[in-house]
């Protein structure tokens, strides 16, 4: 569910009506904000805490006060006199202050890494330009993030960027991970606002639930808490057969790794069979390239595969043009969930008329940016959350998975939904093929379209992040995903509590 800044403080304030304490959100709160850092940074380094006079700081310092107890370093830049803060975060400072170094201009260099920025300067009651201090504070944050790689994390939106519209005034904070409380608001998720959002963490605040039933718009983030149910939970007795025979159209001479990272993420995702289809000049090689789970099976004509009982199909991985009109066939006509990447989605482009009308399944399309625009051309404007919705209305049987910084997914009838996971590591060849292989292992499964894309979505975002944890995230392959999928797996399935 998103909200707009208002929605949320009517929630507050319904709330604090009711008799819900302002004090044990704040609790709540400050301690969600301690385990999002300890999960991104399992080593205790040095916070420094950038404060102002509202409850965002409040926050900032109970998550400081968790963190000072497990090593980490605590230092403060204070928008003002401590007197000046709300009776709130001033008791927490009360509490605390006296174990805080404050610190009267930024640090040049840090002892104990990593460095990580608490931004407490401003919250959602915030509006218009940045002011002095705080002005200079946030230039001061985003100086730090290049002078000394510091990392920064926003308490429920950056400072100086609009909660409604997304729009960044001069010096907002650039974050690299935003903790928004209880809701996600709206402008967290508009595009011009991705650059000083970052990696988005949801903390919830289940008191406050009872008080949010007049909100509208029912997109959601993709976090475990919402993904979790629609894992599969095997029976002891089950089999290969029941965990999805997935066949996979693609390779071809001169893209034969597309095809691989396609089948090694479905077999990773879970799928009991993977089955790679090609034409005879690719076998040979595929066959003695593709790991030993995966069959390979070659073909005279992609329509053969329409005779067999598959679960699931992807279609498209560096598939070429040369066949075409056979797997486009095969798209149409097809009676199981069918994933399509890549040059099947290019081919799809140039089809006249409602193409995917006369699908005898649902189809799940998963286009890059100048993959949409190919699909799209007159939308290419819009912002990409319509672009989205708009392909939906138009295809209400299908979904549609946009790939992106902010990856969206769109169903027809079902909440529209926002990817959380990920880094900007994640922008490498073969990412696409890993989530069309893991997409299509889902669906194979038995998971409905729109959670099989949320699923693949937030998997493959996540491995891609434990990859990077003790790493420099360009680093991360997609192979490195793949590897890392189980653990993104596990997470999901033990806890709610990864962000």
């Amino acid at each position: 569910m998103l909200v707009t800044c208002r929605q949320m403080q009517e929630i507050e304030a319904s709330a604090f009506a009711e008799g819900v304490s302002a004090a044990e959100l704040m609790e709540q709160a400050g301690s969600g904000i301690a385990k999002v850092v300890q999960q991104f940074f399992p080593v205790p380094g040095t916070l420094i805490l950038y404060l102002g006079s509202g409850n965002n700081a409040g926050d900032a310092l109970v998550a400081a006060r968790h963190l000072q107890k497990v090593g980490w370093q605590i230092l403060a830049r204070l928008s003002g006199e401590p007197e000046r803060m709300k009776a709130l975060p001033l008791k927490h400072w009360q509490h605390l202050g006296s174990t805080i170094e404050p610190l009267q201009s930024p640090p040049r260099t840090i002892s104990q890494q990593p460095c990580v920025l608490l931004d407490g300067l401003l919250g959602i009651g915030s509006a218009g330009p940045l002011r002095s201090p705080l002005k200079s504070l946030a230039a001061e944050m985003n100086a730090l993030r290049l002078d000394v790689g510091a990392l920064t994390i926003a308490m429920d939106i950056p400072s100086g960027l609009d909660g409604d519209t997304g729009k960044p005034q001069e010096d907002a904070v650039i974050a690299d991970i935003t903790t928004t409380v209880a809701y996600v608001k709206k402008g967290l998720l508009a595009d011009e606002a991705i650059n000083h959002v970052g990696r988005l963490a949801l903390i919830p605040l289940p008191d406050l639930a009872p008080y949010a039933d007049t909100v509208s718009d029912s997109a959601q983030l993709l976090t475990p808490a919402y993904l979790s149910p629609f894992l599969p939970r095997r029976p002891f007795d089950f089999h290969k057969g029941q965990a999805g025979r997935v066949g996979i159209l693609a390779g071809s001479p001169g893209y034969f790794g597309a095809a691989e990272l396609a089948c090694r993420g479905a077999l990773r995702a879970g799928a009991g069979l993977v089955t790679l289809i090609v034409k005879a000049e690719a076998y040979d090689t595929l066959a003695k390239r593709m790991p030993a789970e995966v069959m390979v099976r070659s073909v005279e004509d992609y329509r053969d595969v329409l005779d067999l009982p598959w679960n699931a199909l992807a279609i498209g991985p560096g598939l070429g043009f040369t066949h075409e009109a056979e797997y486009l066939e095969v798209i149409q006509k097809a009676h199981v969930p069918v994933v399509i990447d890549a040059d099947a989605l290019t081919a799809l482009a140039c089809q006249k008329g409602s193409f995917l009308a006369n699908c005898t399944a649902p189809r799940l399309l998963t286009p890059h940016p100048g993959e949409m625009a190919r699909l799209r051309p007159n939308t290419t404007a819009l912002p990409r959350r319509k672009q989205a919705e708009n392909w939906a209305a138009e295809n209400p049987a299908h979904t549609l998975l946009l790939k992106g910084a902010r990856t969206i997914i769109a169903t027809q009838g079902h909440a529209t939904l926002f990817n959380s996971t990920g880094h900007p590591g994640m922008a490498t060849g073969g990412m696409g093929d890993v989530l069309t292989g893991v997409s299509a292992a889902l669906l194979g499964q038995g998971i409905p379209l729109p959670h099989s894309a949320g699923l693949a979505a937030w998997l493959c975002g996540r491995a891609a992040e434990l990859h990077a944890r003790n790493q420099a995230p360009e680093s991360t392959l997609p192979s490195d995903v793949i590897d890392h999928l189980g653990k993104a797996w596990r997470e999901l399935a033990l806890t709610t509590s990864v962000y």
